[in-house]
């Protein structure tokens, strides 16, 4: 009797992730595909997102808010992403095209001066660093707001979390974050 039981368990908990993965699938890409421009990547990255659901799935012990939770999942799937990325060689560049294959970003890295080339990059390091040393709802309010332009109110309608709530979060990360690259601060203060 009790395979009957598992059987049927089974047989709902997959019907309740297919409808799940039916209802967020569109709006998931859309918001993959607004942060990775590679159509393919984004697939894959989507792929990995409903691989982790359909594993973190248990009957016993439900996703209480399976949308937010799929979008979190998503915003670290990209930024693992983008922290796996390998740089690109020259070879990928084609001179029929520039603006698609990234010779406009290429000349943007020499529009600066070596100098200032390296505080930024230094200054992108430290900040991704301070980042991952920030609670992980502080840290996922900060990015979806200044970093990916999120109003406060779709984030508390992503999260389930109280708009005010949200404010106070995003404070204490931006305080910390100060605090973190405040040699940044007094570097840029210093030069004339």
């Amino acid at each position: 009797m009790d395979a009957v039981i598992t059987i049927t368990n089974q047989r709902t908990l997959d019907e309740n992730i297919d409808r799940t993965v039916r209802s967020t699938k569109d709006k998931l890409l859309r918001f993959i595909r607004s942060r990775v421009r590679d159509s393919e990547e984004a697939e894959d990255i989507l792929q990995d997102v409903f691989y982790q659901f359909v594993e973190a799935t248990d009957p016993e012990e439900p996703i209480a808010q399976v949308s937010s939770w799929l979008f979190t999942v998503a915003r670290n799937k990209i930024t693992d992403w983008y922290r796996k990325k390998k740089p690109q060689s020259f070879s990928r560049f084609d001179a029929d095209d520039s603006s698609e294959n990234g010779i406009d970003e290429l000349a943007d890295e020499f529009s600066v001066s070596p100098e200032e080339y390296v505080e930024q990059k230094l200054f992108r390091e430290a900040m991704a660093k301070a980042l991952d040393e920030l609670p992980g709802a502080q840290r996922d309010v900060f990015i979806m707001h200044e970093i990916e332009g999120i109003p406060f109110e779709e984030i508390a309608r992503i999260t389930g979390a109280p708009i005010n709530t949200l404010l106070s979060r995003k404070r204490y990360a931006v305080k910390f974050l100060r605090e973190r690259l405040e040699i940044f601060n007094t570097t840029s203060q210093e030069t004339p």
